[in-house]
């Protein structure tokens, strides 16, 4: 008798030529991610040859019962980690029936960002740092925390090692390696100050392609928690009080910042994000006043500095960048549940299209 572990892990190869296709879709609330799969006739490696597909808006929060439909268009494909063989991920986008981006849908208006000439030009890298905590599912409290009670101090978590310094680690191991394969451009990962909380870097990646790889890489932890039993937390500020909270620092340059003279260009981009300081912090995700503070490693909400080697400001430069004359910036204030659409859009915007003028 075959046991569930057996047939979850069936290869079908040896019976079909037909494939799973896991589309990803972002609800409601712009953080929570849906998904449901469908049978192909065989493997596809482009999202252009992938069927559109229909949901029920009204049970994620995106459309009214009377008019329900809301349909996906496929945008990007993965390899499925967790099927594997040639089944896949597929990160999409939603419309109403009529072709309209849905208000929820922030993908569309990234990539006509991205599209302009004077971005395309400008080939714009991303490289995002995505924080996030693990909690106990039933008590909602970070993992390897006492019941009700709080670890020692701050100080020995980051890239710790050791059973009372970092916990989760397999969750955090089993991601890494599941993003690599599904081919995400996922750069690292470390344990992160507070004890419970993790970080994993996407980049650097082109475009809209940052966003898509960071919301699959997303995905795919959320996936491995519900196996672990395990809830993973994008709150910025998980724990109230003397703790760290959660940001995902979004690194940035353009083809004239990684060449000759690209200091200048970067300071006077620098110069562009100050300006529109306001409408940035307004798009960088939901309760970052909790955490932008002042007190723990970013300049606090209302403030806007950058300086070289400076994690309590705005926006860090790098010493090589400085040194080298060329290079990237980071942006520290996204906090960790921001959209990395949004975001990346934004910093292309301010920096390449905007006239301060």
């Amino acid at each position: 008798m075959a046991l569930l572990s057996d047939l979850i892990n069936l290869d079908l190869s040896d019976s079909t030529h037909k494939i799973i296709a896991e589309y990803i879709w972002i609800g409601g609330s712009g953080m929570d991610l849906r998904s449901k799969a469908r049978t192909l006739s065989g493997p596809v490696d482009d999202p252009k040859k992938l069927p559109k597909w229909n949901y029920d808006g009204s049970s994620t929060g995106q459309a009214p019962g009377e008019d329900s439909e809301v349909i996906l268009y496929p945008q990007a494909i993965f390899k499925d980690p967790f099927r594997r063989g040639n089944h896949i991920l597929v990160m999409c986008d939603a419309y109403t029936p009529a072709g309209e981006p849905i208000p929820t849908n922030k993908r569309c208006a990234a990539a006509k960002i991205f599209s302009d000439p004077e971005v395309e030009k400008e080939v714009p890298w991303y490289g995002i740092e995505q924080e996030y905590t693990l909690l106990k599912k039933d008590v909602n409290w970070p993992l390897g925390w006492p019941q009700g009670g709080f670890p020692g101090p701050q100080g020995p978590y980051y890239c710790g090692i050791g059973a009372d310094k970092a916990f989760g680690r397999d969750i955090v191991d089993s991601h890494y390696k599941a993003c690599l394969y599904a081919g995400i451009n996922i750069s690292g990962i470390n344990g992160e100050v507070m004890p419970g909380q993790w970080e994993f870097q996407v980049g650097p990646s082109v475009g809209i392609s940052a966003g898509d790889e960071l919301w699959v890489a997303r995905y795919i932890l959320e996936r491995i928690t519900e196996i672990a039993g395990v809830v993973v937390s994008f709150d910025p500020k998980p724990i109230p009080g003397d703790w760290n909270g959660a940001g995902a620092h979004t690194n940035y340059s353009t083809k004239t910042m990684r060449e000759e003279g690209g200091y200048e260009v970067i300071k006077k981009a620098i110069e562009k994000m100050g300006l529109r300081h306001k409408e940035h912090i307004a798009a960088y995700g939901e309760g970052n006043e909790r955490r932008l503070t002042g007190r723990h490693e970013t300049a606090d909400i209302n403030t806007f500095l950058w300086g070289v080697a400076n994690r309590g400001a705005s926006i860090r430069v790098g010493r090589d960048t400085e040194k080298e004359g060329k290079g990237y910036f980071e942006d520290r204030r996204p906090a960790s549940n921001m959209d990395p659409y949004v975001v990346t859009s934004m910093i292309a915007e301010t920096t390449i299209l905007w006239n301060k003028s």
